[in-house]
């Protein structure tokens, strides 16, 4: 390829740029520093990750387009996405500082690695190429496994790492085996390449197009959560830091469905020319089935759940269902709103059980609860927010981001109703475990030896954010929900949808 035709724009990654440079800079004040000292690397850390916010925001004077050979994308998916993903990174490092402290545990690395991870998200968000996706995955992949396993003197956090890393790996093989065999089968790994030959009927071997993009999707749906391929979720986010939890579980997360939604919905929603297949059809199928799964699998095993960590896990599956539901549509909207939604009130959710648990993740246990509703106020008040907000009761977020998905999957056909009807009974079914830690915070008595936890600026900051965009976002959605219909020009990725 002529260098004139790779369409050079550093504008375009901006944002990257600025939180890897970031993130050296940490390890190098970091090795000039006092030992221990957390202020200048979370003080480096937020400025990163504003400025990086402002790029994003910035790229819509840059337009809607393709750069450096078509491996990197501007659009409203990588936009969109990429706001949850930094908003999540400035929430987690404000929390970082109390953590680290409380912990004893080294702070360099730990926002190094932050920023590193949300490199990689960002990564994820703007492949516009098979081999930027997987690149993306790795860079984040790797951060989460090492921060899963940060408490090095925690065996529950050095098996939550190890297991993590083994099963993460091998999901990974899965999906780059299946990009192999996406590339053999269409002979490129540009996802707009990818699509135009099928549409074309330039497949040289249907087959292996049928087998990558089934291995890519056992792959995406290890990264998601999704059953059946969720077993790993509940271990790791017990075993993991908190905070941690509360990261991986939502700015990872929200960064492989704008990478799923990317290749899938952009590269596989075409039927393939000549053979009278109808491959859009067959994986909207394959992920309407694995939605119902998934909502049903994590809402009935939450319920008998007594730690809230690995409550909030099988909540965190359940609510991949959810999102699944919106995806299926084609529609980036529902799922990028939803996952902002999402983000916010889950992430909160852990900041409030990192603050309660202490040193160790001493108190996760919903019995030791027990009582604190009006003795933290500060911390049982926004908990309990957060937890309807994930019940999806209005006029919280949660309820706004599930009438979204459901509405435009209703709008969408016959077939995509029955989906909305199984998400709507398992949203009811979801209200029990949710509404039982409020009550055993408010209508228990309190447990004794109970002491107040200490929250410190940057956290009870920290919480304001995701208490402001649950509630904001549920009372007055009309601006945002606006935008993402305008895209940038109205742009939408829509796919067709079945109606039969």
């Amino acid at each position: 390829m002529q260098l004139e035709n790779l369409n050079l724009n550093y504008w375009a990654i901006a944002p990257e740029i600025i939180t890897s440079l970031v993130g050296v800079l940490i390890m190098l004040v970091d090795a000039f520093s006092k030992r221990g000292a957390r202020k200048p690397n979370a003080i480096i850390s937020l400025i990163g990750l504003v400025l990086a916010l402002i790029s994003v925001v910035m790229l819509w004077n840059v337009g809607s387009g393709s750069f450096f050979g078509k491996m990197v994308v501007i659009d409203p998916i990588r936009i969109f996405f990429s706001i949850t993903i930094l908003i999540v990174s400035i929430i987690a490092v404000l929390l970082a500082e109390q953590f680290l402290r409380d912990e004893g545990l080294p702070p360099g690395e730990f926002f190094a690695l932050i920023m590193f991870g949300t490199t990689g998200m960002l990564l994820l968000a703007a492949a516009g190429d098979l081999v930027m996706v997987f690149l993306g995955l790795e860079i984040s992949s790797i951060t989460t496994y090492v921060m899963a396993g940060y408490r090095r003197y925690d065996l529950r956090s050095n098996e939550s790492s190890l297991k993590y890393f083994l099963l993460g790996s091998f999901s990974t093989a899965f999906l780059l085996y299946g990009m192999a065999l996406v590339y053999g089968a269409t002979k490129t790994t540009n996802i707009e390449g990818i699509r135009k030959a099928i549409e074309t009927g330039q497949i040289t071997y249907p087959a292996l197009l049928l087998i990558g993009v089934a291995m890519m999707l056992v792959g995406f749906g290890f990264k998601i959560a999704s059953a059946p391929f969720h077993l790993w979720t509940p271990d790791v986010y017990e075993g993991a830091p908190t905070i941690v939890t509360g990261f991986m579980s939502t700015a990872p997360k929200a960064a492989v469905f704008a990478a799923f939604l990317r290749v899938f919905v952009g590269g596989f929603d075409v039927p393939v020319a000549g053979i009278g297949l109808q491959l859009h059809e067959t994986w909207i199928s394959v992920l309407a089935a694995i939605s119902i799964v998934t909502m049903t699998i994590g809402n009935v095993i939450a319920i008998s759940q007594k730690n809230i960590k690995r409550m909030l896990a099988y909540s965190s599956i359940a609510h991949a269902g959810y999102v699944l539901v919106g995806f299926v549509t084609g529609d980036y909207a529902p799922v990028a709103f939803y996952m902002l939604v999402y983000s916010l009130m889950t992430i909160g959710a852990f900041a409030v059980i990192q603050l309660l648990a202490r040193a160790g993740d001493q108190r996760t246990e919903i019995a030791d609860y027990a009582g604190i509703g009006f003795e933290v106020p500060q911390l049982s008040f926004p908990l309990a927010i957060f937890l309807l907000s994930l019940a999806g009761i209005p006029p919280m977020a949660g309820f706004i981001g599930k009438f979204y998905v459901f509405k435009t999957a209703w709008d969408s056909g016959l077939v995509m109703r029955y989906l909305v009807v199984a998400a709507i009974i398992n949203s009811i079914i979801s209200v029990y475990y949710y509404l039982y830690p409020i009550v055993v915070m408010f209508f228990r008595p309190l447990a004794p030896g109970f002491v107040k936890p200490r929250v410190s600026g940057a956290a009870a900051f920290a919480l304001i954010l995701a208490v402001f965009g649950t509630l904001y976002l549920g009372i007055l959605p009309n601006r945002l929900l606006n935008a993402m219909g305008r895209g940038m020009g109205g742009q939408q990725a829509q796919v067709r949808v079945i109606n039969r």
